[in-house]
């Protein structure tokens, strides 16, 4: 008899119809003679307005007792969707992570799972109970409730599935899985079948919004494999394994995205070993993330420009900080918020010659500037304008045979 973890997001338990579908899904896994550990977030809509309320309360609103409002959404969800399996006739109860208890260690709003007591939970598995775990929190050595960030009930499913050793981790939401880009700017958008952790890993930090990178990275140390499907279709879902190069015929799996970037440029800089890490190193130290960065070579001028790109909402925090900034010396800071970066993603381009080319050629060929330029072993980024991207990604899903 397996072990299955089932993770129910937001927008799956985000009604009481919902709620009574999953149950039914969940009772379907349960009569297959699986032993399963329910993880569930909070109701589509809850977490955000939880927020909005601790705002309206105070702008500097205590990071423990945010923690604490913030996980009272996974627990109504959880009571609710427990209530629902026993009233179809199921034994079940919702377990908050306190009682698990499941450890975190970290800052609030992003700590990290260090260990799950497992006990309790197999003897009520092996009673024939169904757990209802609530994803997306923890607690602290001190005893205090903390979260896990965004993602943070993937991530409680992968920990789980990783301290019980589980056979299965499906993490259910509302699409059927992993597109090769965003359905809504190409209807030729194709859902992949299989994708290796390296791939969505980028896809994810690149912009695809089906996992959080920090839950996938976790699946990739642990090795876990991933079955992401949809809780409103019976259609087969993604699944997320280890060595992709050995059945992806394509070089390229698919195309990310972002819209929320800036791109800034420091002119005139004057050039001298370092200046580069005089930059970057205060802006690391107020956690403003640095992406794409490109550096003119300089002449015999001694000054040199620099461009990077950050969080667009990071941008006026920025330029503060380099204004302020006595160690370094330039003309002048401008900055750009009508950017788009576009990424190919693919382990295949590892051993196919002539990936770089066909991307800038595709681009150019429809009149599409490149700004700047980003590569690693599976995928190259170029950053682009905003109004472009739609364009660009029906160009590039067509060029890498994607459609």
């Amino acid at each position: 008899m397996s072990l299955t973890i089932l993770k129910f997001g937001g927008t799956s338990v985000g009604s009481i119809k919902k709620i009574s579908n999953v149950a039914k899904l969940i009772k379907k896994h349960y009569t297959k003679k699986n032993k399963l550990i329910i993880v569930s977030s909070a109701m589509s809509g809850v977490t955000n307005d939880l927020i909005k309320k601790s705002k309206q309360i105070s702008k500097n609103f205590d990071k423990f007792e945010y923690d604490v409002l913030l996980s009272s959404g996974e627990q109504i969800a959880c009571a609710l969707l427990s209530g629902a399996l026993l009233d179809i006739g199921l034994k079940s109860r919702s377990w908050l992570s306190w009682q698990v208890p499941i450890i975190t260690y970290g800052d609030n709003k992003s700590s990290r799972i260090v260990s799950i007591n497992k006990k309790e939970i197999l003897n009520y598995i092996n009673s024939g109970g169904i757990p209802i775990v609530t994803g997306f929190q923890g607690i602290s050595n001190k005893k205090r409730l903390t979260t896990l960030g965004r993602g943070g009930s993937d991530a409680t499913a992968i920990s789980i599935a990783k301290f019980f050793n589980a056979d299965n981790c499906i993490i259910y939401t509302d699409v059927d899985g992993v597109y090769t880009t965003d359905p809504k700017l190409t209807k030729k958008a194709k859902k992949i079948d299989k994708i290796s952790y390296e791939e969505i890993l980028e896809m994810a930090s690149l912009g695809a919004k089906v996992m959080a990178p920090s839950s996938v990275q976790d699946a990739m140390i642990n090795d876990i494999d991933i079955n992401i499907k949809s809780t409103f279709t019976n259609n087969d879902g993604t699944k997320i394994y280890n060595n992709q190069s050995k059945f992806n015929k394509n070089p390229i799996t698919g195309i990310a995205f972002t819209k929320n970037e800036s791109k800034i440029t420091l002119l005139g800089v004057v050039d001298r070993p370092g200046v580069a890490a005089s930059i970057f190193k205060p802006l690391a130290d107020n956690q403003i993330n640095v992406d794409m960065v490109i550096q003119n070579i300089s002449a015999n001028t001694g000054l040199t420009d620099i461009t990077f790109t950050i969080m667009r909402d990071e941008v006026k925090n920025c330029v503060k900080i380099l204004k302020d900034n006595k160690k370094i010396s330039y003309k002048k800071i401008i900055h750009d918020d009508n950017v788009s970066k576009v990424s190919i993603v693919g382990a295949g381009m590892i051993t196919t010659p002539g990936i770089t080319y066909r991307m800038f050629q595709a681009l150019a060929k429809k009149k599409i500037n490149i700004m700047v330029i980003s590569t690693s072993e599976i995928k190259i980024s170029v950053l682009i304008s905003q109004k472009n991207i739609k364009k660009a990604i029906q160009i590039l899903h067509k060029e890498f045979d994607l459609d």
